[in-house]
């Protein structure tokens, strides 16, 4: 495994491949809760080190580097064990269950997933959830499956839980109390409305605000997030995706946080800096903290 990029977004026709300029600093800083530094985008694609390095220089002190296959994962898990500034989460795509089930990969790929889980440095089991935007009725048993195993998974080892849930609030909330949620459950890149964010908070999960919370056609989400009690909130990028106005569509990075942060604020209308401190206070509650385990010697 090297530290190359793993995979490519490819631009969309018209898509600006420019990286934003960096954001003013936050006083308090903050973590990017859930990040992809192993896919390479816009016109000049930055290791994860100039990545974090940017990150840093405006108030971003670390990042939840999510994998979502066996290659990633392990390759998330690589970097947290030499970055201090990256703690990994470890797991299969909900997307891609169907088709490993179908050529027989999927058990021992779920193998894979759990080897990982008990490395230093690995904090969470996830992305892992349930899609029907992408997935048909004939593939949602693989994902059901696959689901319920990550959570075994997070609960073996006492790690959190990120959620990836597309088109299937319903289903991934019967699943969680059907099985047991972990103790520590994030719903990362939040789309849910009020309601789902009152269910989230009567059972105590997180809700991981990304950039889409700061789009002009987002009222739904806002309600949302008006909802949601200010100590089950976290923030993140879900890099190189859903980049905050006033740059939505370029290439997202962790340095884009304080947009999504400020745009948080302003809605809620709190001090950013209260904000801040809550949203980092939060984010060690689920994780732990950064400092805790020592890395390797490079």
């Amino acid at each position: 495994m090297t530290d190359n990029h793993l995979r490519t977004r490819y631009a969309d026709e018209g898509r600006n491949l420019e990286y934003p300029p960096l954001p003013e600093a936050l006083v308090v800083p903050v973590y990017d809760n859930h990040t992809h530094l192993e896919i390479a985008d816009g016109e000049n694609p930055m290791d994860y080190r100039e990545h974090l390095d940017r990150a840093s220089s405006v108030g971003v002190r670390g990042v939840v580097q999510v994998g979502t296959d066996v290659a990633t994962s392990t390759w998330s898990a690589e970097i947290a064990s030499r970055e201090p500034r990256v703690l990994a989460a470890v797991a299969l795509h909900p997307n891609d269950t169907p088709e490993l089930a179908a050529s027989g990969d999927l058990d021992d790929a779920l193998a894979a997933i759990d080897e990982l889980a008990g490395r230093p440095r690995v904090r969470a089991v996830g992305e892992t959830g349930l899609d029907f935007f992408r997935t048909g009725e004939d593939g949602r048993a693989a994902q059901f499956r696959a689901f319920e195993a990550h959570i075994e998974i997070a609960k073996q080892h006492d790690l959190a839980l990120q959620i990836h849930d597309r088109d299937a609030h319903a289903d991934v909330i019967a699943t969680l109390k059907r099985v047991g949620a972990p103790e520590r459950t994030v719903f990362h890149c939040f789309s849910g409305d009020a309601e789902l964010a009152r269910i989230c908070t009567e059972n105590g999960w997180y809700m991981s605000f990304a950039g889409t919370v700061s789009f002009k056609n987002a009222a739904t989400l806002r309600e949302a997030l008006d909802t949601a009690p200010r100590n089950l909130l976290l923030v993140e990028t879900d890099a190189p995706y859903l980049t905050p106005e006033p740059y939505r569509g370029r290439p997202n990075a962790p340095y884009l946080i304080p947009h999504t942060l400020r745009a948080m604020a302003a809605h809620l209308g709190t001090d950013v800096s209260m904000l801040a401190a809550q949203v980092s206070s939060n984010t060690e509650a689920v994780y732990g903290s950064w400092e805790s385990e020592p890395v390797e010697a490079r």
